[in-house]
């Protein structure tokens, strides 16, 4: 499954480098090339000379030597995958950071490659509310992580932080370049975030929806190869530069880009938080505060899903969500009846972890088909892909 496969392996400081021989060995034996960089780090533990012999490759650790300089677009262009392991934890939180002080740094934030990293440090480093947060922040950025194991770290403890095996990232990536692109050929809408709607011009009404759940949905749509339109409410999350983004603000600015994009589409995942009621009329000025009661007359928005489901075609999937707070599967039900969507994905404010502003949720999905199908609390990322997962289960 690896033959002829370009690897970009990048190693960094961490004892588990040694190991990187064993994978490079079997990444050759599997009929791959390999190109390798080291961060000087990386050199204490296992030397470049081991490396270009068994990759057959000069490993690269400088941005110039000599009078030679490492094109670092180029090999992020070159490569089809960049594997970065051991990835240490100085490592990961220059990744987090963007910042790029060192070849390897350069190389990755100019890959144009699916990016995956294996982390090995101790324990407590592991666990580390810094570590998580990076680990986060990378993952909604599109790279992989393959999970560290249980066992013997390198302060003579035992617990998490172990490097996976050199073998196990081999069947990760004999997985990933066999896995196929299931959605290919598919085009593909998702709403994300909140809308603001105006009241004067300092006011609005709104909610604490993020976007994250949305942005982490069409970045999963993107990787099974679907061509995707994230249609974006004001939110402050990063978007991946790869996404086709429109921005807009207000329930009819939404419901516009969605009504003009919907035709074409096979799928429309409706996950934006959308205000149900926006002011009849916007004050041109500041309201001054005084000793009166303020009244805001509001009106019904637009209902995009509805909408959504009257024009529907056949072959069209449209997945909406339910965030509730009581009676939750009986209204997820009634609405995806009366919405005439394909799914249902409901949230419930009842569930810790789960709503907005979290990294995590934990969802039940309701289909014409059958269900309910429960799940666990997981990161929005994994989340994501159990949506994705029933979405191509239903094409």
């Amino acid at each position: 499954m690896l033959k002829g496969k370009k690897i970009l392996l990048g190693i960094t400081g961490s004892i588990a480098a040694y190991k990187m021989a064993i994978l490079v060995r079997l990444l050759i034996k599997s009929g791959a090339e390999v190109k390798i960089i080291m961060t000087p780090a990386a050199k204490d533990f296992v030397t470049p000379l081991t490396l270009s012999t068994l990759s057959k490759n000069p490993v690269l650790a400088d941005l110039a030597n000599n009078d030679s300089w490492s094109n670092h677009v180029m090999l992020g262009r070159w490569a089809d995958i960049m594997v970065i392991a051991p990835l240490s934890c100085n490592t990961l939180a220059k990744m987090a950071g963007g910042i790029c002080d060192n070849l390897l740094t350069a190389v990755y934030l100019s890959a144009t490659c699916k990016v995956v990293v294996a982390p090995a440090m101790d324990e407590d480093m592991w666990l580390h509310p810094a570590t998580k947060k990076n680990l986060h922040q990378i993952a909604s950025f599109g790279n992989e992580i393959i999970p560290v194991a249980i066992g013997e770290l390198a302060s003579g403890l035992t617990g998490e932080g172990r490097m996976a095996e050199p073998e196990n990232i081999l069947e990760w990536l004999n997985y990933f370049f066999s896995a196929g692109l299931p959605l290919t050929g598919k085009r593909a809408i998702v709403t994300a975030g909140p809308t603001y709607e105006q009241i004067d011009p300092v006011r609005f009404i709104g909610n604490h929806s993020s976007g994250k759940m949305g942005i982490a949905l069409a970045n999963e749509l993107k990787e099974r190869g679907a061509e995707v339109t994230l249609i974006l409410g004001p939110s402050s999350i990063p978007v991946p530069e790869f996404l086709n983004v429109i921005r807009v603000e207000t329930a009819a600015e939404m419901f516009s880009a969605c009504t003009s994009l919907f035709d074409k589409m096979d799928i429309a995942v409706m996950s934006a938080a959308v205000a149900d009621y926006a002011p009849v009329t916007t004050e041109p000025e500041k309201i001054k505060k005084n000793d009166q009661t303020v009244s805001v007359e509001l009106t019904k928005t637009k209902d995009i899903l509805k909408h959504l489901g009257e024009v529907k075609k056949s072959g069209q999937l449209l997945i909406g969500f339910a965030l509730e707070t009581n009676n939750e599967e009986d209204y997820a039900k009634k609405k995806l009846m009366e919405k005439n969507a394909d799914m249902i994905v409901l949230n419930s404010l009842n569930d810790e972890g789960a709503g907005f502003g979290y990294d995590t949720n934990k969802i039940t999905i309701f289909t014409r088909t059958g269900g309910p199908i429960y799940f666990d609390t997981k990161s929005k990322v994994e989340v994501a892909k159990d949506i994705v997962n029933t979405i191509i289960e239903l094409q």
